[in-house]
């Protein structure tokens, strides 16, 4: 690990949480240099929800540069492109009556939230954009300011106007923290201007698995609708299959104005979109651009994907099948230590969190005593005090249960440790 440690930037994260150096990976499987295999329950913090070397992607992407292919071609019209606008028009926009012009942005997730950030307030003619506790959207300039936590916004010397944060869903409790939004709306002495747009996750995959409720976001887009406010749905994480829905807001119900969407979308690859109403597409040509706005390889990718897993129910009913798996093991596990541990676990289809109450440090532990164990899961919160669960949507039933046996094992040896440390300290 030592060149890493000598060339590459103080800014390197996971490396850090998964200290060797792995070189191939198939399905839900990550293998290292010395041929141990390690079950990833982390998928790229979502990007690889049809697992690490799809065949199905991998045999496309080579067919398509073999004959080559264009790989670049900025926003100019190209086969691939044309094949994937068709497909997710067909399969995915057409099936939900889901009406969206289609932008292509930088490679990013980041990319698609400043896209959507700007244009919503080119559209309304307003600064204003709320966002909600815990939320997390980026890490450039614009996303950061509706990011929540601080760890990512303090440093950064953002400007921190024109956005305001709401209580998320269950942030105070039972309270019904939509009643703030409107009574902050309704009182012309609130401090809060008419937003241009509201964004939101409609689970926050970064700030800790937190779920919001069918209800809770059918009254957001009430009030969206009522004050003229445009609704951003950031499915970035949790979108492309990851509820067991393409979209995660679809049990809702609801239909957003901007949708952003990244991650798994270029099959593995980077690629992302902004999803707009007709009438929002206002932008003159060229007016937001950007040089990798069009990854070929990754509509190829994308077509793939979307027509193998997406023409019938049968990735979203397994979605479902391993989730109650999943939850039902998750619960297991928090009953064998809750004599240790205050646990809560909350999450939907295949975007789980297991919270330990109490002590902050202790996912983290797990988390190392998991890698031992060779099992790849990563902590999220505002103290990273949850234990996130993003496994390949593609995962086999056996793995999804051996990782969760790992887990079970980390857990117990953490326990063991902590007992003979309080036992050696009196």
């Amino acid at each position: 690990m030592r060149i890493f440690e000598n060339l590459e930037s103080e800014v390197r994260g996971y490396i850090r949480s998964f200290p060797t150096i792995f070189e191939t990976s198939k399905g839900a499987i990550l293998t290292n240099e010395q041929g141990e295999d390690y079950i990833d329950f982390f998928a790229g913090a979502g990007t690889l929800n049809y697992g690490h070397n799809n065949e199905l992607i991998s045999k496309a992407l080579i067919e398509y540069i073999q004959k080559d292919g264009v790989v670049h071609g900025l926003d100019m019209a190209t086969s691939a492109k044309k094949e994937f606008l068709q497909t997710f028009n067909d399969t995915i926009l057409v099936p939900r009556n889901l009406d969206y012009k289609i932008q292509f942005t930088g490679p990013t997730g980041t990319n698609a939230v400043e896209t959507a950030l700007k244009l919503a307030r080119l559209v309304k003619g307003r600064s204003n954009v709320v966002s909600f506790t815990n939320g997390f959207h980026g890490l450039t300039q614009g996303s950061s300011s509706v990011t929540g936590n601080d760890d990512y916004r303090d440093e950064s010397y953002i400007s921190r106007s024109n956005v305001s944060f709401m209580p998320f869903d269950g942030y105070f409790g039972d309270m019904n923290t939509m009643a703030i939004f409107r009574k902050f709306l309704e009182d012309s002495s609130s401090g809060l201007d008419i937003p241009a747009a509201v964004i939101i996750e409609t689970i926050q995959g970064e700030g800790g698995i937190n779920v919001a409720s069918k209800e809770w976001l059918q009254e957001l887009e009430s009030i969206c609708r009522e004050y003229d406010i445009l609704l951003i749905i950031d499915d970035i994480q949790v979108g492309n299959g990851r509820t067991g829905e393409f979209f995660s807001f679809e049990f809702a119900g609801i239909n957003p104005d901007i949708v952003t969407v990244s991650k798994s979308i270029g099959g593995g690859l980077p690629m992302a979109i902004v999803l707009l109403k007709p009438d929002l597409d206002q932008w003159k040509p060229g007016e937001h651009t950007g040089t990798f706005r069009g990854n070929n390889l990754a509509f190829v990718a994308a077509k793939v994907a979307i027509e193998h897993y997406w023409q019938n129910d049968d990735l979203s009913n397994a979605v479902r099948y391993k989730e109650k798996l999943l939850k039902d093991t998750l619960e297991k596990i928090a009953e064998k230590y809750k004599d240790t541990f205050e646990v809560e676990i909350r999450g939907r289809g295949l975007a789980y969190g297991f919270e330990i109450k109490g002590d902050n440090s202790v996912a983290g532990e797990i988390s190392k005593y998991a890698f031992e164990e060779n099992l790849i899961v990563e902590t999220c919160g505002s103290e990273d005090q949850v234990i996130k669960f993003l496994p390949p949507l593609i995962i086999d039933e056996e793995t999804l249960i051996e990782g969760l046996n790992r887990l079970d094992t980390a857990i117990g040896k953490l326990v063991v440790d902590k007992k003979e440390k309080l036992t050696e300290e009196f």
